[in-house]
């Protein structure tokens, strides 16, 4: 088990928080696709080996970007730039991988993606300037991408085991919030871990994230068929609402929703259907054109954004 740092307990954070998903979004980082490399060419002909469907391209990846910030600050938030760096590869734009925000500072991932490792240190050293503290860290051979992880409520937290994330990652989250239970002005955490799919293997980017998606405190989108009878069950005895994303959808990320809290959330504009039935069910939904910028990657309006600060 690696050394875990602990911060000073923080009971109300001035500047960061992390243990909710829909609550009102104040604070959030992102990582533009020019500061991640996209428009340069030796990062760009890594697309292949990264999973993308195709070579980025740069200018249509900024507009579709720049988009989304602007509904972000239409809905209030602060919106911040991870700046670019050496070590980025075009993965760097999906921010929300490489930390994980928590009420008393960051978790630093360690992601399975090896690509991807450097990015923690950069979340590190940014939020740092920013006032927020560094939690703790995981290390080998523990592997953890905050894709994987969900905030069921403020005193749990749902933890993929996959192949981004594995059985020794988990462990170490729940020992970091094990350790920190003992301040009385911390809530305890409960660490669950629930299994993943096969899905189409190793190589492609499967988080839990990409099927499950917090709307409100009570209502889900979820892929059903893709995840686990335990998982499924664990959400109904919760007495959770779920709402399935139409399943042709899934393929450009439907399933993949961000919530701007008070019934708001952001969601790719290809998933006409699946928007329809989340207004259906009384959502203000916000869209944006994601084709290049998301689809292309595999990483939707989640990914893109790593909250910092919540109310």
């Amino acid at each position: 088990m690696p050394e875990i740092f602990l911060v000073p307990s923080l009971s109300q954070p001035e500047n960061f928080n992390g243990h909710s998903m829909t609550g009102e979004l104040v604070r959030v980082m992102v990582c533009p696709p020019g500061n991640a490399g996209w428009g340069l060419s030796v990062k760009a002909a890594a697309w292949r080996k990264l999973g993308f469907q195709r070579a980025p391209n740069l200018a249509a990846a900024q507009a579709q970007h720049e988009i989304l910030c602007g509904l972000l600050r239409e809905a209030g938030a602060e919106v911040l730039s991870l700046p670019a760096s050496e070590s980025h590869t075009l993965d760097a734009v999906y921010a929300h991988d490489a930390s994980l925000a928590t009420d008393f500072g960051l978790i630093l991932m360690n992601p399975g993606k090896k690509n991807r490792v450097p990015e923690a240190q950069a979340h590190a050293k940014f939020c740092g300037e920013l006032g927020v503290p560094i939690f703790g860290e995981i290390a080998l051979p523990g592997i953890s991408e905050a894709g994987d992880i969900v905030w069921l409520d403020v005193g749990t937290l749902l933890v993929g085991d996959g192949y981004r994330t594995n059985k020794a990652g988990i462990g170490q989250i729940r020992a970091l919030f094990s350790s920190h239970a003992s301040s009385k002005a911390s809530a305890n955490v409960e660490v669950l871990s629930v299994p993943l799919p096969y899905g189409q293997g190793p190589s492609a980017c499967l988080h839990l994230m990409s099927l499950m998606s917090m709307l409100d405190e009570q209502t889900i989108l979820v892929d059903l068929p893709w995840l686990a009878v335990e998982t499924v069950e664990l959400l109904r005895r919760r007495a959770f609402r779920l709402i399935e994303i139409d399943c042709s959808e899934r393929d450009t990320l439907a399933c993949n929703v961000l919530s701007l809290g008070g019934k708001r959330v952001i969601t790719l504009e290809e998933n006409g259907k699946t928007n329809q039935r989340m207004r259906d069910a009384g959502f203000d939904v916000w869209t944006f054109p994601g084709s290049e910028i998301c689809i292309n990657g595999a990483g939707g309006p989640t990914c893109l954004t790593r909250p910092l600060l919540r109310k």
